[in-house]
């Protein structure tokens, strides 16, 4: 477990180093914490970009610009060896908000003045000590809405600063039990096989009820919004997601992992699908787009508890020609 702990502890540097550099030492400071073939992917409209010098300048620099006296407040923190590649690469896992204040624009969001909340999830891939890969996905539309935007026509469930798990025990610091590890990802593993088809033959809460407690939270993305137990989670997202889409592709990560009671997944794209109308109460178009997703489970005995989700919208709206984030000067206003 020692390379876990090592990867953890690179990754907890840089995190620290990154809220507290000035704005031109961050480009070095990354460059000490990462590899020269540094690989970034992120949201729209940052999606992959190379290097330590281009993270720095494209991503985090103007961000620290805009969310003065910036902090990282973390809720899950864990590591893990990738399922996918067959436990070759070693992963950490940071979820939670950049919580500053919003104090310049950013992305073309006009500034509040207040304490704003960008609400992330990054999987990292460390390699003798230093960071090789980031996927570090945002809710840029969450940050719109609490500028007073409505990018979005109303979501189906809540719209809530997310916390963190019900249980206050996301952060694993400490060296893990591999057993408990490898028994939530086992449950991830059975989810993503009974979900994956949208075919069991099942009716929609019975098909869930097998890997999903009864009062399971799915903490969903600005736009969709958060709901709680199986029934208003099947009424509120997964039974409408169902009839707004067709052709939906077969599920791809390009890391799954697990490590106690927390594990989770991401893909460049998970899946693809064809909107046909109905989704987050627009058109369709019959245009296939791309889902890029990052899940986070927290596992209670033998059922999910938790699901954390980060979704980028706006790519794939963008994929449909609608460009949420370039007509943000258009929105109403709350």
């Amino acid at each position: 477990m020692s390379d876990l702990q090592n990867a953890k502890a690179a990754v907890s540097a840089l995190h620290a180093e990154l809220c507290t550099a000035m704005s031109d030492e961050i480009a070095e400071r990354l460059a000490a914490a990462t590899t020269q073939e540094y690989r970034w992917r992120g949201f729209h409209p940052f999606d992959e970009l190379n290097g330590a010098g281009e993270v720095a300048e494209r991503f985090w620099r103007p961000l620290r610009g805009a969310l003065a006296h910036m902090q990282r407040r973390q809720d899950i923190f864990f590591a893990g060896r990738n399922e996918i590649d067959g436990c070759a690469s070693t992963w950490v896992v940071s979820m939670g908000h950049l919580m500053g204040l919003f104090d310049a624009s950013w992305l073309g969001i006009a500034p509040t003045g207040k304490m704003a909340f960008l609400r992330y999830c990054e999987f990292n891939r460390v390699e003798d000590g230093k960071i090789a890969e980031t996927a570090m996905y945002f809710d840029i539309p969450h940050l719109m809405m609490q500028a007073g935007l409505q990018p979005f026509p109303p979501q189906t469930a809540a719209h809530l600063v997310q916390p963190g798990p019900m249980t206050h025990d996301g952060l694993l610091f400490d060296p893990q039990d591999p057993d408990v590890g490898e028994t939530t990802l086992a449950l991830i593993n059975a989810m993503i096989s009974d979900l994956g088809q949208w075919q069991s033959g099942l009716s929609l809460e019975e098909e869930l009820a097998r890997t999903w407690a009864d009062d399971m939270i799915w903490w969903g993305p600005a736009g969709i919004g958060a709901t709680y137990t199986i029934p208003r989670y099947a009424k509120q997202h997964s039974a409408p997601f169902r009839a707004g889409f067709t052709d939906r592709s077969r599920t791809r990560h390009l890391c799954r992992m697990a490590e106690g009671n927390y594990g989770g997944f991401f893909g460049w794209p998970n899946f693809t699908a064809t909107p046909t109308g109905g989704f987050m109460g627009m058109p369709g178009t019959d245009k296939p787009g791309e889902f890029r997703v990052i899940d986070i489970y927290r596992r209670a005995g033998d059922k999910l508890a938790e699901n954390w989700i980060f979704i980028d919208l706006l790519h794939f709206w963008k994929q449909q020609g609608v460009d949420i984030l370039g007509r943000s000067a258009e929105f109403p206003r709350n």
